[in-house]
Order: C-alpha cells, then structure tokens, then sequence
C-alpha cells in the first residue's frame, strides 16, 4: 500500500514538473545544483577524491571547475530524465541526434542483433530514442537493473520505452536475447557498460584514469556466447539539453578477440571520452571502491563454501 502510495505521489510530482519547458526545469535545475553542491555539499568528497586520483596533473583551479560543472550537468540530468515523460518526439529528435550510424547498421542486418556498450555519461539515457534510426520491426534494447519498489520500476520503465525502446531485466538478459535471435529479429541491445561491479561480477582489472580499476566483463561474454559485433557509444554533450551519439565499432568478431580484449577497448574508449570533457561524467559514483584483496578475499569465501 505504501509503495503504491509512493508510486502515484512521485508519478504525479514528476509529471507536473514535465509539464514545465526545459528552459524553466532549467531554471530549477540552476538551484539544484547550488543546493547539491554548496549546502548539502551531496557526496563532495567522493567526487573531490575521483577527480583528484583521476587527473593528479590538474590544478586546484581546473579542478574545481569541472566539480562546479558536473553538479550543473547532474541536475541538468535530472531535469532532463523527468522531461521524457512529456517531451514531444519532434523536441526529442531536435535535440538528441545520432551520427556515424551507416556501419553500425550494416552490421546489425548483417549478423542480425549487435552490443551497444554505453558509459554513464552526458543525455545517456537518451540513447533509447535510437529506435528511429533502426529498420521498421527491429528492436532497440536496454538492460536495466530492476528497482525494489516495483512500481517505481514501472514507472522508469515507462520513461524509457517512450520512444520505442524494450526494457530487458540484467538477471534474464542472455535467454531473451537468444529467443530473438532464434524469433530472426534483428536488435541492437545497449549496456551501461562502466559501474562499479559487485565482488562476484569483478573479473576484469586494468589501470583506468589513473587507478587500478575492476570492470564487469558481462557484455564481453554475452557478445563471444552470440558472436555478434560490439561497438561503443561515444556521446557528445553538444550544449545544454542537446546531445549526439556516434558508434564505433569494437569488434566485428568477438569470438576472436583475447580474454578482456574488448572490455579493455571499452575502457580506453570511455577514457578518452572522459578526458575530452570531464564534467560530464558519474563522478559522484563510489567507482573505485574495490580492491584487489576485497575481491580475493570474496573469491575465497566462495569457493570455500
């Protein structure tokens, strides 16, 4: 009952706020960030200590204009993310563009479905409106991790099909996209691609901005379980509330690639990503706070029972 509750006050709250031009969430947006950053000072030491151990060849000056600019750029998202319930397709397509597509769907009639590996970073979620760009009947695909409160997961869930793209639960990924492989409908299906992984997804290690860093390799092995092309999404924050997305393409043939080949590629992508225009990356994410020993140790515990 009370979750219900939840659902219907915050569903309600959001879709009035949505009501709003960007222009004025904008306006709001201004405030939260001053809010965010300068009075509940929301995670500031992580963010302070991720740019610090990220670019240690920085100025106190530099830094602190890239923390300035990414809690504009978080409540930017906010704002943004609430507007995709009442956005308009022609303001959508307006805003959000996609560039370099001519390979990627060629590969996409070519093996019949391809891996999308995204970063969290810049209008991300946004790359669900990349069913306009696809064949009439293929499908654009987002694995997502189910909230607790289901209704609150239904009412994300809604947000991010606005624009055709399906939704696919992370724990039942591989099995429905076997069955739309085996259906012969054509998908591309997109992974946010750079969390921290928890202990027992921690497999792949390399040195990322600066640290030793642990990525999930889950996308590189459903990719050699299929044998279908991975390409990366580099995303362009154009200016406020105007993004482009590009692909690249990784590998054409995972099978023949090397143990971590392609999420290494995704990380030295997502780098070069990053370090093009910092500000508009997760930092407020505790990315780094696993070990080597944490994960050992886990790893251990496992396999002792």
């Amino acid at each position: 009952m009370i979750s219900r509750l939840t659902y219907h006050l915050t569903y309600a709250s959001f879709w009035l706020l949505a009501q709003l031009p960007l222009k004025a969430l904008y306006v709001l947006s201004d405030g939260l960030a001053f809010l965010a950053h300068r009075v509940v000072r929301y995670r500031l030491k992580v963010v302070r200590q991720n740019l610090r151990n990220s670019f240690p060849e920085k100025s106190d000056a530099e830094l602190r204009k890239i923390e300035h600019d990414f809690y504009h750029y978080i409540c930017d998202y906010l704002v943004e993310e609430v507007k995709l319930l009442t956005i308009s397709d022609k303001e959508f397509y307006q805003r959000m563009s996609f560039a370099n597509k001519e390979q990627f769907l060629e590969m996409m009639e070519k093996y019949g479905g391809l891996i999308l590996l995204i970063p969290h970073y810049a209008n991300f979620e946004w790359i669900m409106g990349m069913a306009t760009i696809l064949k009439p009947g293929d499908l654009a695909l987002q694995v997502y991790k189910p909230l607790h409160n289901k209704h609150l997961d239904e009412m994300f869930k809604r947000i991010r099909s606005r624009f055709g793209g399906m939704n696919i639960p992370k724990h039942s990924t591989a099995r429905e996209l076997v069955k739309l492989y085996r259906m012969k409908k054509h998908f591309a299906v997109g992974l946010i691609s750079d969390q921290s992984p928890n202990k027992s997804e921690a497999h792949y290690w390399t040195t990322f901005l600066n640290q030793d860093t642990v990525f999930m390799d889950g996308a590189e092995r459903l990719a050699k379980m299929m044998n279908i092309p991975v390409f990366y999404c580099e995303l362009t924050r154009k200016s406020r509330g105007y993004c482009q997305a590009s692909f690249e393409l990784i590998t054409e043939t995972p099978k023949q690639t090397a143990d971590g080949e392609i999420t290494e590629a995704f990380a030295r992508k997502l780098e070069n990503t990053i370090r093009r225009d910092p500000p508009y990356w997760f930092w407020s994410h505790r990315r780094w706070k696993l070990t080597r020993e944490m994960v050992r140790n886990h790893q251990r515990q496992e396999a002792n029972g």
